[in-house]
């Protein structure tokens, strides 16, 4: 097996001869690939664990690395950004793990009671987790870096007024805003544009967290949340904001989604769309789906934009900020590495199982590596959309409204 894993990582070498690494083997030898100054090495606990992602593809890859039978030791991101090339190496995929990807398809639809349950299994896992690695205002999505020494906290902000600009939102409007998160977004709304918003979110922490900080700040009657799926919304609102959501909707029900937005909305109003994009219509990670994102699905620029289309929703201008989700994630990994001993802490008094805890830690590390490098890669894209419902020909000729101070 050792022969063949060598032989495998020989080519990958040759495809990729940009990126030199060594790879250490369980019978403690060393092989080293390439030429210049080794960016990580890979280790292989077990012959076992090496036979499998041999033809699991990145499910197993994921799941042997978090169960620490797979190391990596040096820059995660430089072995992560070489995945295309081994994809390429290793087509087929075993029926076991064919099998268990189809299934966790089947089950983690994003139906009605499926949306709740996904979305719990990743946003409440606890505010003091994300306390730890995100910015003060619990800011979950990319942020907007106007100046390249802004700090995560001001360029979340620079994101929100971003938006308000965009959505050209004003003193007494009233602003949905599906998939709040914690509430940022509508709290500077609230507080910096006079707009009166209502949030929808599944999360039960982040209701609570709304709810207790609507009262802190004396935002009732100006900020309201809705522990609600975003199908059940109701209201007809001036302004409509989705901000990292939309990748949780599913690809079949993402015309219902559309559907909602557009009865929701008023004639001509005005929506702004932030979500995550790819290149092309490639389904979802199968480990990403499984074990960090459930029943997620991230959409193609064509997709989101014939959804829009089918819907009668008019988009009329559309932003890639993919470089600012790199700078976003850049700061999220300094500080989930920086607290990572505090957040295995925080793993073990909930599980009562260290072993657990590090796998938990080891899983998102992955998870935050890999989405650098998706960006960093342009796999994936960040897409903001302005759109309209049906025609509005009182916009803007130019985008002087979005920049001029």
């Amino acid at each position: 097996m050792q022969e063949v894993i060598d032989a495998v990582l020989r080519k990958l070498s040759r495809l990729c001869p940009q990126t030199p690494f060594a790879a250490g083997f369980w019978d403690g030898s060393i092989n080293h690939y390439g030429d210049g100054d080794e960016a990580f090495k890979i280790v292989f606990r077990s012959e076992a664990a090496a036979k499998k992602i041999l033809t699991g593809g990145s499910l197993v890859f994921g799941e042997e690395y978090v169960a620490g039978n797979i190391d990596v030791a040096g820059d995660l991101q430089a072995m992560l950004g070489m995945y295309d090339c081994w994809q390429g190496l290793n087509k087929s995929i075993s029926l076991p793990v064919k099998v268990k990807i189809l299934w966790n398809r089947a089950f983690s639809r994003q139906t009605l009671a499926g949306s709740k349950k996904n979305v719990r299994r990743h946003y409440d896992i606890g505010n003091d987790f994300y306390s730890l690695w995100l910015d003060p205002l619990l800011t979950y999505s990319c942020a907007y870096f106007k100046n390249g020494n802004d700090d995560l906290e001001i360029a979340q902000n620079n994101k929100y007024d971003h938006i308000c600009r965009k959505l050209r939102l004003k003193k007494g409007e009233s602003l949905a805003d599906i998939g709040c998160g914690w509430g940022q977004m509508m709290f500077y709304a609230a507080k910096n544009y006079g707009a009166v918003c209502t949030g929808y979110t599944l999360s039960e922490n982040q209701h609570d967290y709304i709810l207790e900080k609507i009262k802190k700040e004396g935002l009732e009657g100006k900020v309201s949340v809705c522990l609600q799926d975003y199908r059940k919304a109701k209201g007809s609102f001036d302004k409509f904001v989705s901000i990292g959501m939309f990748e949780h909707v599913g690809k079949r029900y993402q015309n219902k989604f559309f559907s909602t937005v557009k009865k929701i909305i008023k004639p001509g109003g005005i929506g702004l769309l932030h979500t995550i994009g790819k290149k092309d219509a490639r389904p979802t990670d199968p480990w990403i789906s499984r074990y960090i994102f459930p029943g997620g699905y991230i959409p193609s620029l064509a997709q989101i934009a014939a959804g829009m289309a089918d819907a009668g929703l008019i988009y009329y201008d559309i932003e890639d900020l993919r470089l600012h989700y790199v700078k976003t994630l850049d700061f999220w990994i300094a500080n989930f590495e920086e607290n990572i001993s505090e957040i295995e802490k925080i793993m073990v008094l909930r599980s009562r199982d260290e072993r657990r805890a590090r796998q938990f830690t080891r899983m998102w590390r992955l998870y935050l590596n890999a989405s650098a490098v998706s960006f960093k890669n342009a796999g994936n894209r960040l897409y903001q959309i302005l759109f309209t419902n049906g025609a509005n020909n009182d916009l803007p000729l130019t985008r002087d409204y979005i920049y001029s101070i």
